[in-house]
């Protein structure tokens, strides 16, 4: 028994990995370890298989997932006691694999520019897609910080996904998902899901399983916090709707709790102090927001405290330092006009009422948003795939992941590896967005050539490789002044303009980008009503 046991547990522990080794891609970059990136087990990844505790059965079904008699399973870093159950066949819900006949199956992770991108393009004619993500919308990022003060109301920047990718609502085997990925089996095809929160199914976390014949990563990236203490329980960042709309309410409740009678003068400047952490193109747009706010809205509706408010822009080096010096000097000059105090500055550690730089000052603050740029996920730097320069997922000139067969990864979750000789591109909108726009033609080309299934690629001829070029940035200041950088690279020469007319540039890119005929409609009419009447300032929630 003891001896079985033991054969059992080697062979499991082997990940059947030596079976699937003639399915992986013989297109490895030197120095990429195909036994380390195609094992569905190593290092962790999928330890939460081993781990599994069999529950009661239970009577479930929805759009395609099999039902199975049900397994909750431990954390994914938990090791739990051996028992004889371990080494049983685990059996849980699954989307199974396609069969012949059928279309073959896509499966996206995120519901970012890239995926939506992505989404929007692919030909499900030839695909069934499966997206998985935990929300079911598109934010449009770049009008994000106008929702925090009431420039535009926060439905004006959601895109439901499944409006733009309609399968998902009416095809009989696309399917969105709203659940997180904790886990990709490379070998056998196959991503591990746990849904979103505790919302009251009979097993909480719920987990599952969709098998796949072509895989897209898309997951996006996290805030920066570079490891400074503080930061995570007390900042504020600006990445999502939700985001948005807790520094709206933070900021009204700040301004209405400042007018009670008791509170000191020294509560009322900390209260009413916002701090904006991050000179980029966010920091600096919101900054301009907040300033525009103060102006126009605080100075007639909270009289009181108008005198009190203020707010400060922190930066290690220059503020905007990928545009022209040109207009990074007009945006320093136009923020401290409008009142915005600029410090260059390293925060050291944050406190629930102050943030100490590393010269030893101490800043007091009401609000503090943090927005100092982004890098990998914890679940992309749990993957066991090969990582370019900062610990994205690498991948080649046409975005697919080397050594592991019909993954491909897109978005700021992924960044060309050293080996391609091509530098990992900026984590922009736009450059995820063509990554998107590039690879949903792949796709569909490869789709049309029969070439959809899993394993089926291989000898496909793809074309030419991906090929970014740099578009431009643009950036509002406040009070109707925006920067237009046309170069197409820091270095480069190109058109540069600031001023009204480059914040009517800005203002028209971005409502014909918004993805909805629907949003820009919500978008133009709140522009307008803001225009005539104000923004709005009532704090709900």
């Amino acid at each position: 028994m003891a001896l079985a046991r033991l054969a059992r547990t080697g062979l499991r522990r082997s990940g059947g990995a030596i079976g699937n080794r003639a399915n992986e891609r013989e297109m490895c970059f030197e120095g990429v370890s195909t036994h380390k990136y195609s094992s569905p087990c190593v290092e962790g990844n999928l330890l939460f298989l081993s781990s599994m505790r069999k529950t009661d059965q239970m009577n479930f079904w929805s759009r395609g997932i099999k039902t199975t008699p049900q397994y909750q399973f431990a954390q994914a870093e938990r090791i739990v006691e051996e028992s004889d159950s371990e080494y049983e066949s685990p059996r849980y819900p699954s989307l199974e694999a396609t069969k012949p006949g059928e279309k073959p199956r896509v499966v996206v992770l995120g519901t970012g520019w890239a995926a939506c991108r992505f989404l929007k393009g692919l030909d499900t004619k030839i695909y069934d897609v499966v997206c998985i993500s935990p929300r079911n919308h598109m934010v449009f990022t770049p009008l994000l910080a106008s929702t925090c003060v009431g420039t535009l109301e926060f439905r004006s920047v959601a895109e439901p996904v499944s409006q733009i990718q309609s399968a998902l609502a009416k095809d009989p085997n696309s399917y969105f998902y709203l659940a997180s990925c904790c886990g990709i089996d490379t070998d056998k095809h196959e991503v591990y899901c746990e849904t979103v929160g505790n919302v009251g199914l009979p097993y909480e976390p719920y987990r599952f399983k969709v098998a796949y014949d072509k895989l897209v990563i898309a997951a996006g990236a996290e805030p920066l916090t570079f490891g400074i203490n503080g930061v995570k329980e007390h900042a504020f960042f600006l990445r999502e709707v939700n985001h948005a709309q807790e520094i709206r309410k933070k900021l009204l409740l700040n301004l209405m709790l400042s007018e009670n009678p008791g509170i000191s003068e020294e509560e009322k400047e900390r209260l009413l102090h916002c701090v904006v952490i991050g000179g980029g193109p966010t920091g600096v747009e919101f900054s301009g927001e907040l300033s525009d706010f103060i102006m126009r809205d605080v100075k007639d509706r909270y009289s009181h405290v108008k005198n009190y408010i203020r707010v400060t822009l922190i930066e290690a080096n220059e503020i905007l330092s990928s545009f022209d010096v040109g207009l990074r000097q007009y945006a320093t000059k136009h923020l401290t006009k409008c009142g915005v105090r600029l410090v260059r500055g390293v925060v050291k550690e944050v406190h629930p009422k102050k943030l100490v730089l590393s010269d030893g000052s101490e800043v007091p603050y009401g609000l503090l948003v943090w927005s100092t740029g982004v890098g990998p996920s914890e679940f992309v730097k749990s993957l066991n795939l090969p990582k370019s320069q900062g610990g994205r997922i690498g991948i080649d000139e046409w975005l697919r992941v080397p050594c592991v067969e019909d993954v491909f990864a897109v978005g700021d979750c992924a960044g060309f590896l050293e080996q391609t000789g091509r530098p990992v591109l900026p984590a922009l909108a736009q450059v995820a967005e063509r990554e998107g726009k590039y690879l949903v033609e792949l796709f569909n080309k490869i789709g049309k050539q029969n070439a959809g299934r899993a394993f089926s690629a291989k000898d496909v001829p793809l074309g030419e490789p991906f090929v970014y070029k740099h578009l431009g940035s643009m950036a509002s200041v406040g009070r109707y002044k925006a920067l237009v950088d046309l170069r197409q690279s820091k270095d480069a020469k190109g058109v540069s303009h600031a001023g009204f007319v480059s914040w009517l540039i800005w203002r028209s890119a971005y409502l014909t980008r918004v993805v909805s005929w629907r949003n820009r409609f919500y978008v133009a009419v709140n522009w307008a009503t803001t225009l005539v009447f104000g923004r709005d300032n009532s704090r709900i929630g």
